[in-house]
């Protein structure tokens, strides 16, 4: 990464591993502003996204075959953001659910087709209901509770979560006043339990 100097990145469709059919869709809403927010320009995912269909591009796994230099040529982009959505899972056992995302992210340049960068994140959530009342009737509340909160369970803010904590460790772009000043830059935990996402931290 800091060899290459990436400026531009291009955010490619990801590639859905999970069970959940929708899980595409959501992820691809909540890539670009933490790599926008790292000091990278990237290109618009939605029109990169259209343009690739109209080419018949559908899934990421269909571009392994071609040559990252292309991406260069047509679109100018430094380097190329591969996505791979490993779980986007929802476990539900009467009085616990507990909701996973974990993604893959590795970022190869377009120039040397090296990896510059990879990483995985993964947040799980607890989604049970809090209600402590004991004897029946509060074991009762807390099953429909828990019933009640699994049901309106919103991924995208744990796949924003998920996203934020694997791209705090990419070293900071060119529009990023702390880019090349991050070389020996600690982190935070990275385990599921570890779900803050002030993730950068001085080194000691």
């Amino acid at each position: 990464m800091y060899e290459e100097n990436p400026v531009s990145i291009l955010i490619l469709p990801p590639i859905n591993e999970s069970t959940a059919a929708d899980a595409k869709e959501y992820y691809s809403t909540t890539i670009q502003e933490p790599l926008a927010f790292s000091g990278y320009y990237t290109f618009p995912y939605t029109i990169i996204a259209e343009i690739l269909k109209m080419e018949g591009v559908y899934d990421a796994e269909l571009l392994a075959n071609i040559p990252l230099s292309k991406f260069n040529e047509y679109f100018g982009a430094d380097a190329v953001l591969f996505t791979t959505i490993k779980q986007w899972d929802l476990s539900y056992m009467v009085l616990a659910s507990i909701l996973t995302v974990s993604i893959d992210c590795k970022l190869k340049s377009t120039t040397s087709d090296q990896a510059l960068w990879e990483y995985t994140g993964t947040v799980e959530v607890d989604l049970s209901g809090n209600y402590s009342g004991g004897g029946i009737a509060g074991l009762a509340i807390k099953i429909v509770a828990t019933a009640i909160i699994t049901a309106m369970a919103d991924y995208v803010p744990y796949a924003q979560q998920a996203n934020y904590r694997a791209l705090s460790t990419m070293p900071y772009g060119n529009y990023h006043d702390q880019h090349n000043k991050d070389q020996e830059v600690q982190f935070v935990d990275q385990t599921p339990e570890a779900i803050n996402t002030e993730h950068r931290i001085p080194p000691e």
